[in-house]
């Protein structure tokens, strides 16, 4: 049993699909035989049957001759499998140098469309590890190393309990951020600069303007956790330049 399902593994690694293993090992083991003989041992009706043979023949696995007016199909060698892997493996080489002359034209294609603006949601604990972990990606893989933060003292606490190495991995990227404190509490963790907008009341939303997004993470009436990024060039730039405004007048 253990020999078989590691043959079907492989055959699958191959590119086969389940109901062409089947036919193709009762080939293997019938030897010469007609669809109606296939079908019964593969366990599959005729037509599929007779569907799954000819693509088979494609890849030169099953070849067939005719006998007394009837069709007769058999398996070849199984040392054919190597050369379907070879034309496999030649394909994904091609397949690949292809690639590579295609994904500026299909980055031009995405560009164009991503003139609009973009929002996405995203809901629960692992929604907003997901906002936090792509302002780090953002940040670290884009042209500005930093980014701009209005905390929100009672948000700030669902942020830590879902990532609590954010600040750690913010440093380690050399990521720099200016904060604008609402509410109480707050320090500097490293490469970030704080000032407060008031240290009495809180915000209900957490704001993050970073490499051309805006990010705003709040709680619902159930106080479950939600998250929005906005993609949007022109947007990041209006918030950007209202916060800065905000920071040189605290």
């Amino acid at each position: 049993m253990a020999i078989i399902s590691m043959v079907e593994k492989t055959l699958q690694n191959l590119g086969l699909e389940d109901k062409e293993i089947k036919v193709y090992l009762a080939c293997l083991k019938l030897g010469p035989s007609p669809v109606r003989k296939i079908a019964e041992n593969a366990g599959i009706n005729r037509q599929t049957v007779y569907d799954i043979l000819k693509g088979l023949i494609g890849t030169g696995l099953i070849s067939y001759y005719h006998k007394d007016k009837r069709q007769y199909f058999i398996a070849e060698d199984p040392s054919r499998l190597k050369d379907v892997l070879r034309q496999r493996r030649d394909l994904l080489e091609k397949t690949e140098t292809e690639m590579s002359e295609i994904i500026p034209q299909l980055k031009s294609i995405y560009n164009n469309a991503a003139v609009k603006p973009v929002a996405k949601f995203y809901e629960g604990y692992a929604g907003i590890e997901l906002v936090l972990k792509d302002v780090i990606k953002s940040c670290r893989d884009g042209s500005e190393k930093s980014y701009y933060v209005y905390s929100a003292a009672s948000i700030k606490r669902y942020l830590y309990n879902v990532y609590p190495n954010f600040s750690k991995d913010r440093i380690d990227s050399g990521i720099g951020v200016k904060v604008i404190s609402i509410g109480p509490g707050g320090e500097t963790r490293g490469l970030d600069e704080r000032k407060w907008l008031t240290k009495k009341d809180s915000a209900p939303t957490y704001i993050l303007i970073y490499a051309g997004k805006l990010g705003m993470i709040s709680v619902d009436a159930n106080e479950k956790p939600i998250g929005v990024i906005i993609e949007d060039k022109n947007i990041y730039q209006t918030q950007k330049m209202i916060f800065e405004f905000v920071w040189e007048n605290l």
